[in-house]
């Protein structure tokens, strides 16, 4: 398959240069342009596949070279804006005049890599022919054959084709954005249009109004996720987070889809499937939550078992991590010895699947052979340690310097781990690897060395 082509437009020679070598150790074909002038060459020349766009530079501004592009014989490649200095007016005139996303700066490269690849994702669906096979959403049952993970899923299935909200509970990584995945995948009337997840609790109040609801412009009208994705499932995750404006906003929506005939309510307002690690009723108890919205939101309430209440599935969650690590993250394979799964059929697991699929992670990324046994398993679990000593930080220093000596005593520790392996340490910190090696200089932290005390 030919790499996408990314065009890179921001005047900070720092700023291209970094998000160049990133895009590139991701495998697309990367072209950077310090102004408006180089920009509109290569588009001419080479045209992209996608746009990253800064707003403010010298010649131009972003958004003129947004209209100019959008405007203009292109293929219609999605543009993402980037700015440090921008506003909630300036990101709605970019999503108005057709801006695929908009980031902030600093940049975060985790965010916006994932963009990206969403907007690439979501162009190659709007060129694809209608009903083709892209376009589908391939359902994630949840793994598990207990008794429990038996009955959940039947649950799951009958309320999957009912209208009404759905409020998914449980414990923080126990598989509440799986099951929101599967309800949207195994409803009939739902599953061909989007699914858009909103993780609440990461949004400011005025942003989750921008985001949810849309905003008025000019006398235009900028959608929100509700209303352009009437026809699929909007998942919200960490209800508790939503402000009281944007509550009450919501329980008017909710609301008026519900005083609609169903047909019409299915055409206008999407599937609402929410989720929470709280008790709701203690906030509506403090005033925190609209009663009202917890009514309507939790018509259909769906109980998320912790792992600990399921342990019986924890062999088959543990085949199913390996399989899926090795074909996404392209790891080595490795089994677990019938003692090494036994041992974790036993552990308490506090972070739930979540907890379980990292650990995986990390045994295939550090672990040595084809077989996981008791020994290896049993390390994994022990509290990190430096030197056979629990780690500990020296309580007195400022912010910063204790975060400087914690950032580097769990580095020189991770990179002990993977033998001095700077690639496989970004993977088990979860840090891309140009990132990675900034830090580990900025830390005076020598690699070799680390690598050299195996």
């Amino acid at each position: 398959m030919t790499a996408s082509h990314i065009l890179v437009v921001d005047d900070e020679p720092d700023i291209r240069v970094l998000i160049c070598e990133i895009l590139e150790d991701e495998n697309y074909r990367v072209t950077v342009a310090e102004n408006g002038h180089v920009a509109r060459k290569v588009w001419q020349t080479d045209p992209p596949d996608l746009l990253l766009l800064d707003i403010w530079m010298p010649d131009i501004d972003g958004i003129s070279l947004l209209q100019e592009w959008t405007q203009g014989p292109t293929k219609e490649a999605p543009v993402i804006m980037m700015s440090g200095h921008g506003t909630v007016e300036t990101a709605v005139q970019a999503t108005r005049l057709g801006a695929f996303d908009y980031i902030e700066k600093p940049l975060s490269m985790a965010k916006l890599l994932l963009t990206v690849e969403k907007a690439l994702a979501n162009a190659h669906q709007s060129s694809s022919p209608p009903g083709g096979s892209e376009l589908s959403f391939s359902p994630i049952e949840p793994v598990g054959k207990s008794t429990l993970m038996t009955r959940l899923r039947e649950q799951a299935r009958r309320m999957a084709d009912n209208n009404a909200p759905i409020l998914l509970i449980g414990e923080p990584g126990s598989g509440k954005s799986l099951f929101a995945q599967y309800l949207h995948a195994t409803c009939t009337s739902r599953r061909e249009g989007p699914f858009v997840t909103v993780n609440i609790a990461g949004l400011a109040p005025e942003s989750q109004q921008l985001k949810l609801f849309g905003k008025n412009l000019n006398c235009q009208y900028q959608p929100g996720i509700l209303a352009r994705a009437r026809t699929g499932t909007v998942f919200l995750d960490g209800i508790e987070a939503l402000s009281p404006n944007s509550q009450r906003r919501l329980y008017a929506l909710i609301d008026a889809a519900n005083s609609t005939s169903t047909g019409v309510a299915e055409q206008c307002f999407p599937r609402l499937v929410t989720a929470t690690s709280v008790d709701l009723n203690q906030l509506v108890e403090a005033g925190r939550f609209r009663e009202n919205l917890y009514y309507q939101l939790s018509v259909l309430p769906l109980f998320i078992p912790p792992l600990r209440e399921r342990c019986e599935d924890i062999p088959e969650l543990l085949n199913y991590f390996v399989d899926l690590l090795v074909e996404q993250e392209g790891l080595p394979y490795r089994h677990f010895s019938v003692a090494a799964q036994n041992r974790l059929r036993n552990h308490n697991w506090p972070g739930n699947v979540l907890e379980l699929r990292n650990l995986v992670r990390r045994l295939l990324i550090v672990g040595k052979g084809t077989e996981i046994d008791l020994a290896e398993v049993e390390a994994s679990l022990e509290p990190i340690s430096v030197s056979g000593t629990p780690l500990s930080i020296d309580l007195g220093l400022p912010l910063r310097e204790a975060r400087e000596q914690f950032e580097r005593l769990y580095l020189e520790h991770k990179l002990r781990e993977t033998g001095g392996n700077v690639g496989k340490a970004a993977k088990l910190v979860e840090m891309e690897r140009t990132h990675l090696y900034r830090k580990l200089r900025s830390l005076g932290i020598d690699t070799k060395r680390l690598g050299n005390q195996e």
